[in-house]
Protein backbone atom coordinates (compact mmCIF):
# COMPACT_ATOMS: atom_id res chain seq x y z
CA UNK A 1 0.00 0.00 0.00
CA UNK A 2 1.24 3.20 -1.08
CA UNK A 3 1.81 6.55 0.99
CA UNK A 4 -1.29 8.26 -0.51
CA UNK A 5 -3.36 5.07 -0.32
CA UNK A 6 -2.47 5.00 3.67
CA UNK A 7 -3.03 8.61 4.39
CA UNK A 8 -6.60 8.80 2.49
CA UNK A 9 -8.02 6.42 5.30
CA UNK A 10 -8.01 9.81 7.25
CA UNK A 11 -9.77 11.50 4.80
CA UNK A 12 -8.38 14.87 5.60
CA UNK A 13 -9.45 18.00 3.90
CA UNK A 14 -6.79 21.17 3.06
CA UNK A 15 -8.56 22.69 6.00
CA UNK A 16 -8.64 19.80 8.53
CA UNK A 17 -4.37 19.55 8.04
CA UNK A 18 -4.15 23.29 8.81
CA UNK A 19 -6.27 22.98 11.45
CA UNK A 20 -4.59 19.47 13.11
CA UNK A 21 -1.30 21.19 12.60
CA UNK A 22 -1.69 24.07 14.16
CA UNK A 23 -3.44 22.03 16.55
CA UNK A 24 -0.15 20.40 17.03
CA UNK A 25 2.27 23.52 17.03
CA UNK A 26 0.63 25.14 20.01
CA UNK A 27 0.44 21.82 21.74
CA UNK A 28 4.43 21.72 21.49
CA UNK A 29 4.61 25.43 22.18
CA UNK A 30 3.22 24.48 25.50
CA UNK A 31 5.48 21.67 25.98
CA UNK A 32 9.33 23.11 24.73
CA UNK A 33 7.59 25.66 27.80
CA UNK A 34 6.29 23.52 30.63
CA UNK A 35 7.14 20.21 29.23
CA UNK A 36 4.26 18.69 29.86
CA UNK A 37 0.17 19.43 28.14
CA UNK A 38 0.46 18.05 24.51
CA UNK A 39 -2.68 16.26 25.53
CA UNK A 40 -4.58 18.62 26.92
CA UNK A 41 -3.87 20.77 24.11
CA UNK A 42 -4.24 18.51 21.30
CA UNK A 43 -6.29 16.43 22.43
CA UNK A 44 -9.83 18.53 21.92
CA UNK A 45 -8.74 19.71 19.23
CA UNK A 46 -7.57 16.00 17.02
CA UNK A 47 -10.73 14.54 18.69
CA UNK A 48 -13.05 16.26 16.31
CA UNK A 49 -10.61 14.18 13.34
CA UNK A 50 -10.05 10.96 14.88
CA UNK A 51 -10.83 8.69 18.02
CA UNK A 52 -9.29 8.91 21.04
CA UNK A 53 -7.71 5.76 20.86
CA UNK A 54 -5.83 6.83 17.70
CA UNK A 55 -5.12 10.53 19.31
CA UNK A 56 -3.08 9.30 22.92
CA UNK A 57 -1.03 6.97 20.78
CA UNK A 58 -0.27 9.33 18.27
CA UNK A 59 0.93 11.84 20.62
CA UNK A 60 3.04 9.52 22.61
CA UNK A 61 4.67 8.97 19.74
CA UNK A 62 5.75 12.98 19.50
CA UNK A 63 6.07 12.88 22.99
CA UNK A 64 8.67 10.24 23.07
CA UNK A 65 10.55 12.14 20.05
CA UNK A 66 10.14 15.87 21.45
CA UNK A 67 11.11 15.05 25.27
CA UNK A 68 14.37 12.55 23.64
CA UNK A 69 15.26 15.70 21.76
CA UNK A 70 15.12 17.99 24.45
CA UNK A 71 16.82 15.38 26.79
CA UNK A 72 19.34 15.66 24.28
CA UNK A 73 20.46 18.74 24.33
CA UNK A 74 20.05 19.87 28.32
CA UNK A 75 21.26 15.92 29.28
CA UNK A 76 24.19 17.96 31.67
CA UNK A 77 21.79 19.46 33.39
CA UNK A 78 19.77 16.80 34.69
CA UNK A 79 19.78 16.63 37.95
CA UNK A 80 20.33 12.04 39.06
CA UNK A 81 19.14 12.54 42.44
CA UNK A 82 16.08 13.58 42.04
CA UNK A 83 15.45 11.91 38.75
CA UNK A 84 16.22 8.64 40.84
CA UNK A 85 13.50 9.33 43.83
CA UNK A 86 11.12 9.84 41.19
CA UNK A 87 11.73 7.08 38.89
CA UNK A 88 10.46 4.56 40.80
CA UNK A 89 7.70 5.99 42.25
CA UNK A 90 6.98 7.04 38.62
CA UNK A 91 7.24 3.17 37.40
CA UNK A 92 4.57 2.17 40.06
CA UNK A 93 2.12 5.26 39.17
CA UNK A 94 1.72 3.99 35.55
CA UNK A 95 1.67 0.44 36.52
CA UNK A 96 -1.30 1.19 38.92
CA UNK A 97 -2.79 3.49 36.25
CA UNK A 98 -2.22 0.93 33.32
CA UNK A 99 -4.88 -1.49 36.16
CA UNK A 100 -6.52 1.06 36.62
CA UNK A 101 -7.32 2.07 32.75
CA UNK A 102 -8.21 -1.69 32.47
CA UNK A 103 -10.68 -2.34 34.89
CA UNK A 104 -12.38 0.75 35.90
CA UNK A 105 -13.97 3.94 35.05
CA UNK A 106 -11.95 6.71 34.93
CA UNK A 107 -14.26 9.45 34.64
CA UNK A 108 -14.87 10.58 38.51
CA UNK A 109 -10.86 10.20 38.65
CA UNK A 110 -10.45 12.66 36.13
CA UNK A 111 -13.22 15.44 37.81
CA UNK A 112 -11.19 15.03 40.98
CA UNK A 113 -7.75 15.28 39.02
CA UNK A 114 -9.01 18.50 37.08
CA UNK A 115 -10.29 20.04 40.88
CA UNK A 116 -7.07 19.02 42.42
CA UNK A 117 -4.75 20.98 40.00
CA UNK A 118 -7.03 23.75 39.39
CA UNK A 119 -7.41 24.46 43.32
CA UNK A 120 -3.48 24.01 43.71
CA UNK A 121 -2.95 26.67 40.77
CA UNK A 122 -5.39 28.87 41.79
CA UNK A 123 -3.56 28.47 45.58
CA UNK A 124 -0.11 29.44 44.14
CA UNK A 125 -0.62 32.31 41.90
CA UNK A 126 -3.09 34.01 45.20
CA UNK A 127 -0.40 33.34 47.53
CA UNK A 128 2.41 34.80 47.53
CA UNK A 129 3.63 33.67 51.18
CA UNK A 130 4.72 29.86 50.42
CA UNK A 131 7.39 27.49 51.02
CA UNK A 132 9.70 27.83 48.06
CA UNK A 133 11.34 24.75 48.07
CA UNK A 134 9.21 20.78 48.84
CA UNK A 135 10.94 18.11 50.77
CA UNK A 136 12.13 15.39 49.17
CA UNK A 137 9.75 13.06 50.36
CA UNK A 138 7.30 14.97 48.03
CA UNK A 139 8.37 13.00 45.17
CA UNK A 140 6.78 9.44 46.53
CA UNK A 141 3.55 11.10 45.92
CA UNK A 142 4.19 13.71 43.20
CA UNK A 143 6.10 10.13 41.17
CA UNK A 144 3.44 7.96 41.62
CA UNK A 145 0.24 10.04 41.30
CA UNK A 146 1.96 11.84 37.83
CA UNK A 147 2.71 8.35 36.78
CA UNK A 148 -0.60 6.95 37.31
CA UNK A 149 -2.26 10.81 36.11
CA UNK A 150 -0.12 10.23 32.89
CA UNK A 151 -1.33 6.21 32.09
CA UNK A 152 -4.98 7.07 32.60
CA UNK A 153 -5.06 10.83 31.03
CA UNK A 154 -1.83 11.24 29.14
CA UNK A 155 -1.02 14.26 31.30
CA UNK A 156 1.26 13.78 34.58
CA UNK A 157 3.97 16.07 33.83
CA UNK A 158 2.23 18.86 36.02
CA UNK A 159 3.06 17.22 38.88
CA UNK A 160 6.70 16.62 37.98
CA UNK A 161 6.78 20.14 37.26
CA UNK A 162 5.84 21.57 40.73
CA UNK A 163 7.89 19.22 41.98
CA UNK A 164 11.12 20.11 40.26
CA UNK A 165 10.26 23.43 39.98
CA UNK A 166 10.58 24.43 43.64
CA UNK A 167 14.00 22.51 44.52
CA UNK A 168 15.87 23.08 41.26
CA UNK A 169 17.16 25.57 38.96
CA UNK A 170 14.95 26.29 35.76
CA UNK A 171 17.40 24.45 33.40
CA UNK A 172 18.03 21.74 35.80
CA UNK A 173 14.08 21.10 36.35
CA UNK A 174 13.42 20.82 32.45
CA UNK A 175 16.34 18.68 32.06
CA UNK A 176 14.96 16.20 34.50
CA UNK A 177 11.34 16.95 33.42
CA UNK A 178 12.51 15.30 30.31
CA UNK A 179 14.56 13.03 31.28
CA UNK A 180 11.16 11.58 33.40
CA UNK A 181 8.48 12.31 30.34
CA UNK A 182 11.11 9.96 28.03
CA UNK A 183 11.12 7.28 30.27
CA UNK A 184 7.33 7.76 30.90
CA UNK A 185 6.67 7.59 26.95
CA UNK A 186 9.20 4.38 26.78
CA UNK A 187 6.53 2.43 29.44
CA UNK A 188 3.77 3.57 27.24
CA UNK A 189 5.40 3.05 23.89
CA UNK A 190 5.91 -0.38 24.89
CA UNK A 191 2.62 -1.19 26.03
CA UNK A 192 1.04 0.44 22.98
CA UNK A 193 3.28 -1.97 20.75
CA UNK A 194 2.68 -4.77 23.23
CA UNK A 195 -1.13 -4.24 22.42
CA UNK A 196 -0.75 -4.12 18.53
CA UNK A 197 -1.49 -0.32 18.11
CA UNK A 198 1.39 0.79 16.00
CA UNK A 199 0.74 -2.12 13.56
CA UNK A 200 -1.92 0.79 12.50
CA UNK A 201 0.41 2.04 9.87
CA UNK A 202 -1.72 5.12 8.96
CA UNK A 203 -1.30 6.05 12.56
CA UNK A 204 2.94 5.91 12.10
CA UNK A 205 2.84 7.92 8.87
CA UNK A 206 0.16 10.66 10.67
CA UNK A 207 2.70 10.99 12.94
CA UNK A 208 5.68 11.32 10.75
CA UNK A 209 3.76 13.98 8.70
CA UNK A 210 3.19 15.64 12.01
CA UNK A 211 6.81 16.09 13.31
CA UNK A 212 7.95 19.36 11.68
CA UNK A 213 4.56 20.97 13.50
CA UNK A 214 6.41 19.30 16.48
CA UNK A 215 8.99 20.48 15.83
CA UNK A 216 8.56 23.98 15.33
CA UNK A 217 6.48 24.44 18.38
CA UNK A 218 9.08 22.86 20.13
CA UNK A 219 11.32 26.13 18.59
CA UNK A 220 9.27 28.24 19.95
CA UNK A 221 8.66 27.18 23.07
CA UNK A 222 12.45 27.24 23.61
CA UNK A 223 12.56 30.88 22.33
CA UNK A 224 9.86 31.79 24.98
CA UNK A 225 11.68 30.64 28.17
CA UNK A 226 14.99 31.29 27.13
CA UNK A 227 13.61 35.34 27.60
CA UNK A 228 12.38 34.71 30.96
CA UNK A 229 13.77 34.62 34.89
CA UNK A 230 13.16 31.53 36.67
CA UNK A 231 10.28 33.51 38.65
CA UNK A 232 8.23 34.31 35.74
CA UNK A 233 8.62 30.71 33.88
CA UNK A 234 7.26 29.09 37.35
CA UNK A 235 3.93 31.90 37.37
CA UNK A 236 3.90 30.62 33.33
CA UNK A 237 3.75 26.65 34.12
CA UNK A 238 1.65 27.32 36.96
CA UNK A 239 -1.11 29.44 34.49
CA UNK A 240 -0.92 26.41 32.54
CA UNK A 241 -1.20 23.67 35.19
CA UNK A 242 -4.84 26.06 35.93
CA UNK A 243 -5.80 25.51 31.97
CA UNK A 244 -4.58 21.63 32.52
CA UNK A 245 -7.23 21.58 35.46
CA UNK A 246 -10.14 23.62 33.82
CA UNK A 247 -9.38 21.44 30.43
CA UNK A 248 -9.61 18.20 33.01
CA UNK A 249 -13.32 19.19 34.19
CA UNK A 250 -14.00 20.74 30.88
CA UNK A 251 -13.65 17.22 29.94
CA UNK A 252 -15.23 15.36 32.86
CA UNK A 253 -18.72 17.36 32.33
CA UNK A 254 -18.47 16.97 28.36
CA UNK A 255 -18.18 13.18 28.89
Amino acid sequence: MSPVELMSQWSFGGVDWLVIGLGIVVAYIVFGIAGFGTALVAGPILIVFMPLSKIIPLLVLLDFVAAFGNLLQSRRDVDKPELLRLLPCMAIGCTLGVVFLLNLHSDLLLLLMGLFISAYAIYSLAVKARPTQLAAGWSIPMGTVGGLFGALFGSGGFLYAIYLNSRLPKDAARATQSALISCSTVVRLSLFLVAGVYADWPLLLLALCLLPAMALGLWCGRRLTMRMSREAFIRLVTWLVLASGIALIGRYLST
